[in-house]
């Protein structure tokens, strides 16, 4: 039966580091899909249902047309939200979340809840 070595302090240092490190590109590569200023209110907005265009625009204060455009395609790209287009007179078109998508839904969660906390801790009303 072979003895089991002891971990050193170099090679304990050395895995915390790996795992540190493959948490820190972890949520870089969640930051990357979700980072910017438009696309946490555009997928908060689909968590309440399919939208079409239009409403998304006007219930995102301050989002352009263009941007909430470019926006939606990035979020399709990452297969986070689906384009439906139905055969209507005019056209209409619907944005929504994928399955994918709605597995975002916690983590919105959370950081609404940390959103509320925070507000309250820097106001002073802790």
């Amino acid at each position: 039966m072979a003895k089991q070595k002891a971990a050193t302090g170099t090679e304990c240092h050395t895995m915390e580091h790996s795992e540190c490190k493959k948490n820190i590109m972890a949520v870089q590569d969640a930051l990357d899909v979700i980072n910017g200023k438009w696309k946490l209110p555009i997928i908060i907005s689909l968590v309440f249902g399919a939208k079409r265009f239009k409403e998304m625009e006007r219930e995102i204060p301050g989002i352009t047309a263009k941007m909430l455009s470019k926006e939606l395609k990035e979020l399709e790209m990452n297969q986070l939200v689906a384009r439906t287009v139905y055969d209507s007179m005019p056209v209409t078109v619907e944005y929504s979340l994928t399955e994918y998508g709605k597995t975002l839904k916690k983590l919105i969660a959370e950081l609404n809840k940390w959103g509320i906390q925070h507000r309250e801790y820097i106001m002073g009303k802790h």
